[in-house]
């Protein structure tokens, strides 16, 4: 099993000492080793220790590469050109895409292949739509007649394409 390193910063060492003192009365016996980080988090600010490793997780970084190669398929205006031929550039552009999809709305096939239309110059909004269902981007029923933006956080990569191309109004 690895060992994450995580570095806690006490500006007060005697609150800190202080703060943990007053923990152990509270405990029947010897902590266990879980139960003593806990009371060190805790000590330290924290709530517990998954919210002291939750504050020192390092955020994941953006492929540079992966978004150059993504942001050559869009034009100046921000419309996706053609249909990149790797799996991993086509999730990317297709964020783009999402980002401009109206949240918490259904769409039906006609509305969210008219919404794609304005936005590519290809114009294949079949594609566009099962690459977005695929990735898990947008849900559709069995019979394809409705449409729905899924809400969730876009990965490292993806944000900083959507920041070259910004969310529009369509």
């Amino acid at each position: 099993m690895t060992r994450d390193t995580i570095s806690i910063e006490i500006s007060d060492l005697s609150q800190f000492a202080r703060s943990l003192r007053s923990q152990l009365p509270e405990l029947n016996d010897k902590p266990s080793h879980v139960e003593m980080l806990s009371l060190v988090a805790r000590a330290a600010g924290y709530r517990n220790y998954q919210h002291l490793r939750a504050r020192n997780t390092p955020t994941p970084k953006a492929d540079g590469r992966r978004v150059t190669r993504a942001a050559a398929h869009f034009d100046d205006a921000g419309h996706l050109l053609r249909w990149p031929g790797k799996t991993a550039i086509q999730a990317l552009c297709l964020w783009v895409l999402w980002a401009r999809l109206p949240a918490r709305q259904t769409l039906s096939e006609r509305e969210i292949s008219q919404l794609i239309d304005t936005q590519t110059v290809f114009r294949d909004a079949a594609q566009i739509r099962r690459g977005m269902v695929e990735h898990g981007l947008v849900t559709r029923n069995l019979d394809g007649s409705a449409y729905q933006r899924v809400e969730q956080a876009p990965p490292p990569e993806a944000r900083a394409l959507m920041v070259q191309f910004p969310r529009r109004e369509v």
